[in-house]
């Protein structure tokens, strides 16, 4: 029963997809030959309202047909009228949609950092591109010492996006940890977490630099699932055990708007170690749920 269940939700996702995807093409369309950034904003925001809509439509069957037992816990000052920046661990797929449930219509239109690769996601890598939503190569270390014009695309990637979102307030959400957390990936980069993988500072650095003075705050949100091995297939399926959000809201530190992370040495050992602080907190979280 719960395979086919599976198999249904499967479906309406792609229905869903499908039927709202016309509506994002026809607009995407209409923003290639709008001229001029004024009239692109107007488009934009048609652009926005699809999406809104799309993951409403979701949250609609999935709160109906999957019931998932998500308990969340949030902090009362949330509104659409601001802007935030949403940073949270990633354990599975399913954070999306869980992430989704607890702030959908709290807070403003969700942008993503997304790996370049997703661009070729029928649909929804048009919806990325259309959006504005970054799109980074997610590089180690030794490739951006090897190859520094393809980092700073990535820079130049985000740098971007804020610019365009000192237009309108949205939430910019971030996985700091850039990938889904395995105990193979926590060994393989030698973690100092139980729970976690080290989080990545540059992107959210450049975000609290150049928008963290429009920012209502940092919304620091811990993922607890009950499943140690969770899945989105066994989300989809309906047999997720209980998982827990709760976000709290942080303040923006002054110290944070005055700084450039990739070209001052102290802001940035500064950054890592507010970064590292708060990754401890959510670590030590995780361990006494």
């Amino acid at each position: 029963m719960s395979t086919l269940k599976g198999l249904v939700s499967i479906l309406l996702l792609v229905v869903t997809t499908l039927s709202w995807g016309v509506p994002l093409v026809a607009l995407t369309l209409v923003k290639l030959v709008t001229p001029g950034r004024r009239l692109r904003r107007i488009v934009l925001k048609g652009l926005n309202g699809v999406a809104l809509n799309w993951v409403g439509t979701n949250l609609w069957w999935i709160r109906r047909w999957l019931n998932p037992p998500l308990e969340t816990r949030l902090p009362d000052e949330l509104t659409r009228e601001q802007w935030w920046l949403v940073l949270s661990n990633h354990r599975s797929y399913t954070d999306i949609f869980l992430l989704f449930l607890a702030l959908h219509r709290r807070i403003p239109m969700p942008h993503f950092f997304v790996k370049r690769q997703l661009i070729w996601i029928p649909i929804v890598g048009l919806a990325f591109w259309a959006m504005e939503f970054p799109m980074l190569r997610r590089l180690t270390r030794e490739q951006r010492e090897r190859n520094p014009h393809l980092a700073r695309r990535d820079q130049e990637a985000t740098e971007r996006m804020c610019r365009h979102a000192r237009e309108r307030p949205i939430a910019i959400y971030n996985f700091v940890e850039g990938t889904r957390f395995t105990p193979v990936k926590q060994a393989a980069q030698g973690s100092p977490y139980r729970h976690l993988l080290k989080p990545r500072a540059g992107g959210i650095a450049q975000v609290l630099s150049l928008l963290g003075d429009r920012l209502g705050g940092i919304l620091d949100v811990t993922l607890h699932y009950t499943n140690p091995r969770p899945t989105f297939w066994g989300f989809l399926c309906g047999r997720e055990a209980p998982v827990t959000l709760q976000a709290r809201r942080l303040e923006v530190p002054d110290w944070m708007l005055d700084g450039n992370y990739h070209d001052d040495p102290d802001y940035k050992e500064r950054f890592h170690s507010w970064l590292n602080a708060l990754w401890q907190e959510k670590d030590d979280a995780l361990s006494r749920s």
